[in-house]
């Protein structure tokens, strides 16, 4: 996989002189995120729109928000289905890659997943790949539900693909050396009891780079709680990919289906 690295690198070092930059703003804005990350499953990716789909009973022609679409592999298989699909997210890099893809029935914009997109309405709001949870006060939770309310169609639907912090914790990695692309990236874990932090370090052509992801350690309470007040009625809780039972010590994933009240 290549990238242009000059490119991206100046935005990446333009984030770290903005002191108010999030670290999701700077650490999905480089091409390294992309180069450690190039390997995720996209036949896996499809058969979960497939399986969401085929669930909800998505008739052609829905509207579709998939909001935080990284470079849009979702939006993608969702357009596919022959739905309508916008994908949004912060990441400017992100969105320039996934602009490819657009058709007319399949647009990308930049956009922060707290805010409302002005003079849109949707059917559904698909939220995956743990792409909840990254500020650090239930407040900002709360923003993005509320937006995502308001966003929605009546009798709409969210959907939310989030990890499943018990099992996550359990069988924390607390330190891993992968090599990519002639890049050696050195991860370490771990849980303060509200995040999963992982630290990411490397070195690039001269010069050192360090990274943390910073996840809040949401569980299935903390989502009941949120959704219920932002006014949504929880459908269905699945616990993989195969919308099996959720259970907290042994599923992978924690997906929620809930309705607009």
């Amino acid at each position: 996989m290549q990238f242009t690295f000059n490119k991206f690198v100046h935005l990446s070092t333009m984030a770290n002189e903005n002191e108010k930059s999030e670290w999701f703003e700077e650490w999905f804005n480089t091409p390294f995120y992309h180069v450690l990350y190039q390997d995720r499953n996209e036949e896996e990716a499809e058969h979960f729109v497939t399986k969401l789909v085929d669930y909800l009973q998505i008739e052609n022609n829905k509207t579709i928000l998939d909001l935080a679409c990284g470079k849009g592999r979702h939006a993608v298989f969702l357009n596919k289905k022959g739905l309508n699909v916008v994908g949004a997210d912060l990441s400017v890099n992100s969105i320039a890659d996934a602009k490819k893809y657009e058709n007319d029935d399949l647009r990308f914009i930049v956009h922060d997943m707290r805010e409302i997109i002005a003079g849109h309405r949707f059917d559904y709001v698909f939220n995956l790949f743990t792409s909840f949870g990254y500020f650090d006060t239930q407040k900002d939770n709360l923003k993005v539900l509320q937006s995502v309310h308001e966003m929605l169609n009546d009798g709409g639907k969210v959907i939310i693909d989030f990890l499943n912090i018990h099992k996550v914790v359990a069988n924390l990695v607390k330190k891993e050396v992968k090599t990519i692309d002639g890049i050696v990236f050195n991860i370490t874990r771990e849980f303060d009891g509200k995040h999963i932090l992982k630290t990411i370090s490397f070195g690039h052509t001269g010069q050192s780079y360090s990274y943390t992801e910073r996840v809040q350690g949401l569980n299935k309470e903390d989502f009941e709680k949120l959704l219920e007040k932002s006014n949504f009625k929880v459908d269905a809780i699945f616990g993989d990919f195969n919308l099996d039972e959720y259970h907290a010590e042994t599923s992978d994933r924690l997906i929620l289906i809930a309705s607009k009240k």
